[in-house]
């Protein structure tokens, strides 16, 4: 454990086990956090892809697979932080250029299959190069050059970057639905947790659940009309499929080049898609691993906060990143669009106070199971976005607070911290609004070419999508600024908080890998033996 953090809120620790039943209702609480993101992201790849309509249920329970696996292999093997792994916004960009350019070209077979096949090889080749900077150590080695004044905006922003999204900003949004999803997480999670054990353990469970039968019943009795915001649209559930076949190199069944079919044992014939590899997909992809690595970077920080332990070792650091790596080479050859660590859940541990792992297992172990059920993901697919938009205001609004409470190790009455930490801040929100601006990343590239003397250079789609991509990342933006100004700035490691700071951090020693705990512990009592 930790040689530091205050655990006086967590009500489950990190290495507590509660009851099965109260673990199972809490790992699913903990998933319906982030349910709305790992939805968002294939429905709008989807739509991008021209997928046919029979198809998306299958695509979307191919993320929660994706999901399911990866947290239950990050939880075990990885990190050990009780984070939820999911579908990453910060590799999205460069997926639907990559979709963009392939079905303009007019490809043989259907266009949504042959965009995946090229979606799924640039996914794979980045992650290795991801698997590579994790295991060897790279990002860890940062960690010594990470103080308070970085990490508070860069945990900030991951809450702030979310302020706009079309599920809480929509003009045409049910704000009174919103409105009484946020009311009633913040009565039970606030007000009425100390009136009962299960308004403090499932706030968001019940805010969502209560939220939901409200809307389900105005709709029901025509106060929402279909198409509308809070309309709860049950015929989509009756209308999916009830078992979806997930697996390795599915997209191959809708035929096309690049398929082979084999014959399996007791199945039959199976068509697999194979993975196409092109290089400059891979350069855009990789700037998407990149963010999705600073990414996590700071949730792992603010999950160690809100868990009650020290800031994570350089160990925990490559191994989570390392795995996060792994899990995006499973992503690919599974047909998603990447995993990686998920700001959602994080949140919720800060308002019920759950940093279970085990508890976070259960639920991923739910996910697994439940995303081979088509019925299950046209029923989340039906939560409408105010009660989305309602969740995200507690659960983010929860993060940014996270962030900044990291400042109380620092001297806030130094000028050098307030100016790095306001200025990260600024930018980390500027920035990607211009990005947003400029609309796409062949927009930019385009933009960038005409730049006096550095044109040529800048103008490469390496650079451009690598800068494009970046840039449309708020945390990492403001993390890197600040990064660089708090190790470029003159300051003394007490005014920067560094000292106080290792005091609480986890040692390397703390933290046991996967090869500590099943090989060198079996190997340890063999000679004990």
């Amino acid at each position: 454990m930790s040689r530091g953090g205050d655990s006086s809120f967590v009500e489950y620790s990190i290495e507590d086990k509660p009851p099965f039943g109260t673990s199972l209702l809490l790992g699913v609480q903990h998933y319906l956090t982030m349910v709305g993101a790992n939805i968002a992201v294939p429905l709008i790849l989807a739509g991008a892809l021209g997928m046919p309509a029979e198809i998306i249920p299958r695509f979307v329970g191919t993320f929660f697979v994706v999901s399911g696996v990866a947290t239950l292999a990050q939880t075990t093997f990885g990190n050990r932080y009780p984070i939820v792994q999911g579908a990453p916004f910060s590799m999205l960009a460069p997926a639907l250029a990559v979709v963009g350019v392939v079905t303009a070209t007019n490809p043989a077979g259907p266009d949504w299959q042959a965009a995946l096949l090229q979606l799924q090889g640039a996914i794979i080749a980045a992650a290795l190069i991801e698997i590579v900077v994790g295991y060897l150590g790279l990002l860890g080695k940062l960690r010594s050059y990470l103080s308070p004044v970085v990490i508070a905006p860069t945990i900030a922003l991951i809450g702030l970057s979310l302020f706009n999204t079309p599920q809480v900003t929509s003009a045409g949004g049910n704000v009174w639905l919103l409105a009484f999803t946020l009311l009633l997480i913040v009565l039970f999670s606030q007000y009425f947790d100390t009136a009962h054990r299960v308004f403090q353990l499932f706030p968001v469970l019940l805010g969502i659940v209560a939220a939901y039968v409200v809307a389900a019943a105005l709709s029901a009795a025509g106060v929402y009309a279909p198409g509308t915001p809070g309309y709860v649209d049950f015929g989509m559930v009756l209308s999916a499929p009830a078992f979806v076949p997930i697996y390795p190199l599915q997209w191959g069944f809708a035929g096309g080049p690049n398929t082979v079919t084999v014959g399996l044992p007791l199945v039959g014939s199976v068509a697999f898609g194979v993975p196409q590899f092109t290089a400059s997909f891979f350069v855009g992809m990789l700037a998407g691993v990149a963010a999705s690595m600073i990414e996590s970077l700071g949730d792992y920080h603010a999950v160690a906060r809100l868990s009650g332990v020290g800031a994570p070792s350089k160990r925990r650091i490559d191994h989570g990143i390392g795995m996060e790596g792994i899990m995006n080479v499973f992503s690919g050859i599974m047909g998603g669009s990447g995993s990686t660590s998920y700001s959602e859940n994080i949140g919720a541990i800060g308002l019920t106070g759950v940093a279970s792992r085990y508890v976070v297992q259960i639920g991923a172990a739910v996910m697994l199971f439940v995303g081979f059920v088509g019925y299950f993901g046209q029923l989340v697919a039906t939560i409408p976005d105010p009660i989305v938009g309602g969740l995200y205001v507690a659960m983010f609004g929860q993060i940014v607070a996270v962030g900044l409470s990291n400042l109380k190790y620092v001297d806030l009455d130094s000028s050098r911290n307030v100016f790095i930490v306001g200025v990260a801040l600024f930018v980390g929100l500027a920035v990607p609004s211009y990005m947003g601006n400029v609309g796409s990343a062949q927009a930019f590239q385009e933009g960038m070419r005409g730049v006096w003397l550095f044109g040529p250079v800048l103008g490469t789609q390496i650079v451009a999508n690598t800068v494009y991509v970046i840039g449309s990342t708020g945390m990492a933006v403001g993390g890197l600024f600040a990064f660089v100004l708090d190790n470029t700035v003159e300051g003394t490691r007490e005014e920067r908080g560094l000292d106080e700071w290792e005091d609480a951090a986890e040692a390397d020693e703390d933290f046991a890998s996967a090869y500590d705990r099943f090989v060198r512990s079996d190997e340890r009592q063999t000679k004990a033996d």
